[in-house]
């Protein structure tokens, strides 16, 4: 008798133990918009984009935080990181790299996760949020459309020292972004041109008409993002 009331007790207290445990357990904090997110920071802003910087600790995850518009992730160094949608499990590391970039589809009507920098350096990161798709997409204006989404088109230039790209226009607005620091020569049709000693993740909103070419007027090899409305 006595042995049933000792393993009774021990299982109340046992009981307890994981009740008390349960309860003191963390409970996420409630997801935020991703320009409240503290660690996201909105660097442009206008009625056609929302342009937000993210430097993330190694170590460090984000709090959930919701997109709602498609996006355009450019990342601008080398770590690894991992992703947890809400209410599931944390995904497998995916490496980080300059020249990399993404054009991400909202599946739904918003996106909620988080980002685990599990990697040795920062996750440096730009998030460009594209808030309107068009009803009717935009003709191509340029050969090379390295990736696009709903929203907008991705024109990817990687430029050798004395190299130029095509001539060509943009009839829609658009963001101009390095993804690495280099001297780039802008040239319109009539010949006229401007040289410009930009750095990684430099960008610029241009919302006119613009045709020309971009070339590398440096001594290493450069990288430009045109990503244009549709």
């Amino acid at each position: 008798m006595m042995n049933v009331k000792i393993c009774s007790a021990l299982i109340f207290s046992w009981s307890c133990v994981f009740a008390a445990q349960e309860a003191s357990a963390p409970v996420p904090a409630k997801p935020v918009s991703v320009e409240n997110e503290p660690l996201h920071h909105v660097v442009l802003k206008n009625e056609s984009v929302v342009v937000i910087h993210l430097t993330l600790p190694r170590g460090e995850r984000t709090l959930y935080h919701i997109h709602s518009h498609d996006r355009v992730a450019v990342p601008l160094s080398s770590t690894s990181i991992t992703q947890q949608v809400l209410n599931e499990k944390e995904g497998p590391p995916s490496p980080s790299e300059p020249g990399t970039f993404s054009a991400l589809t909202l599946p739904g009507a918003s996106y909620t996760h988080r980002v685990h920098n599990v990697g040795t350096n920062p996750y440096d990161v730009l998030d460009v949020e594209l808030l309107a798709r068009p009803q009717s997409p935009s003709p191509v204006t340029a050969a090379r459309v390295a990736a696009e989404n709903p929203s907008a088109r991705i024109y990817n230039w990687v430029l050798a020292p004395g190299s130029a790209s095509a001539m060509h226009t943009h009839a829609r607005p658009y963001l101009i972004l390095a993804v690495s620091g280099f001297t780039l020569k802008m040239t319109a049709p009539d010949g006229q041109s401007g040289t410009h000693e930009i750095k990684r993740g430099d960008f610029h909103w241009v919302d006119t008409k613009v045709t020309h070419t971009l070339s590398n007027a440096g001594s290493a090899e450069g990288q430009i993002l045109e990503i244009e409305l549709k």
